[in-house]
């Protein structure tokens, strides 16, 4: 079951959310190691995900309030950007090649959008065959889709489940051209803003994997800010 504790007290946030003037946050949340969240973000409101512990990987998905068949596309966003990795300044494209987010500030460095969300099944063929129940950001996206009033509101299924971003996470290309699950480059406290150009939905996974270093294999909670 997804557990989302909301902060309602100044000093239960971050230092790094707390930095927000308090008038301006919308909505502030705490996502659980190992669980899914969603919300939806206006246009010109800008999501903050901090990597409170660090070295957690997030995965993510931006889909449009709009049109939920429009959502956030990672080859449309490596062409137009011209660069493996996400980072400040970087705009994120939909498969419609529009641009639905920019990244505008970030204080971790890079973020992945090779590595795709883990699941019972790669698992399976990255490890070993006994961990195919253990719990996946798949698991999260269905679960969430499943059960949360705002995925009800726009009638979400599967079909809105695409490539996604894996903020924080550490996928370093090998020289042979193969994609390398290191460990993360960020650091409690980190964080990065995502600000919306059209109204969209926020489809997070806290990632539970603990086969690889992208949670250092501790998944840890971290918190979500919606400001203006």
């Amino acid at each position: 079951m997804t557990t989302n504790n909301d902060i309602k007290n100044k000093n239960e946030s971050t230092q790094n959310s707390a930095s927000i003037d308090l008038k301006h946050i919308k909505q502030r949340e705490i996502c659980a190691a190992g669980e899914g969240w969603m919300a939806e973000v206006k246009q010109g409101q800008t999501l903050r995900i901090v990597d409170t512990k660090g070295n957690q990987a997030v995965d993510t998905l931006f889909i449009s309030c709009a049109d939920t068949a429009e959502r956030y596309s990672a080859t449309d966003t490596l062409a137009q950007n011209q660069k493996l990795f996400l980072e400040k300044g970087s705009q994120l494209f939909t498969n419609k090649g529009r641009v639905i987010a920019t990244i505008t500030d970030d204080t971790c460095g890079r973020h992945d959008t090779l590595g795709g969300a883990c699941s019972c099944e790669s698992n399976t063929v990255r490890y070993a065959h006994d961990t195919y129940p253990m719990h996946s950001c798949r698991n999260n996206f269905m679960h969430t889709i499943a059960t949360h009033p705002i995925a009800q509101k726009y009638d979400l299924t599967l079909r809105n489940v695409g490539p996604n971003i894996n903020f924080f996470m550490n996928v370093p290309i090998t020289p042979d051209g193969s994609l390398a699950f290191d460990d993360g480059i960020s650091a409690p406290g980190k964080y990065v803003d995502i600000t919306a150009h059209m109204d969209m939905i926020v489809l997070i996974s806290n990632c539970p994997q603990l086969n690889n270093p992208c949670n250092g294999y501790n998944p840890t909670p971290i918190e979500l800010v919606i400001y203006e």
